[in-house]
């Protein structure tokens, strides 16, 4: 019984045992929105809980809806986190996070075909998105504000 406890402290006090995991993203929870003219582009993420997020997005003009997609934020049974995305229906498809900072994360996966990485970031109240190439090539980006405001 001793030799385990003691197991247990050289394992926690290991480098490896001391970082902690990413924590989910859970900035970016809420209802956001952006427009020009007659088009628009909504997103829709809940707070982190249970160790998901869950996210739903659509865009159209007017009243005529041009695309939607469910995705989610995991943490995975190894600790990492992913994000999994699935446009209109499609099987998801996983982007493992790659970078994380206080409000920004980055996912990639570089043997998709577009998007292989996906960024988000908060600048003040706003949510910024972007989906590129793996080298930043091809980007779209979208400039979100609270829905309401």
């Amino acid at each position: 019984m001793r030799t385990g406890f003691i197991a247990c402290l050289a394992l926690a006090a290991s480098p490896l045992a001391a970082e902690p995991a990413p924590a989910l993203p859970d900035w970016m929870a809420g209802a956001w929105q952006q427009s020009s003219g007659d088009r628009w582009t909504e997103e829709y993420w809940t707070p982190a809980r249970g160790g998901i997020m869950i996210g739903a997005g659509r865009n159209g003009r007017g009243e005529t809806l041009a695309g939607w997609e469910t995705m989610r934020i995991v943490r995975e049974a190894d600790g990492g986190i992913a994000f999994f995305g699935s446009p209109e229906g499609a099987p998801p498809t996983r982007f493992p996070l790659v970078r994380s900072a206080a409000q920004e994360v980055v996912f990639a996966n570089p043997a998709h075909d577009y998007p292989q990485r996906i960024r988000y970031w908060r600048e003040g109240k706003l949510l910024k998105a972007e989906i590129a190439l793996a080298d930043g090539e091809r980007p779209m980006r979208w400039t979100y504000a609270p829905m309401g405001e």
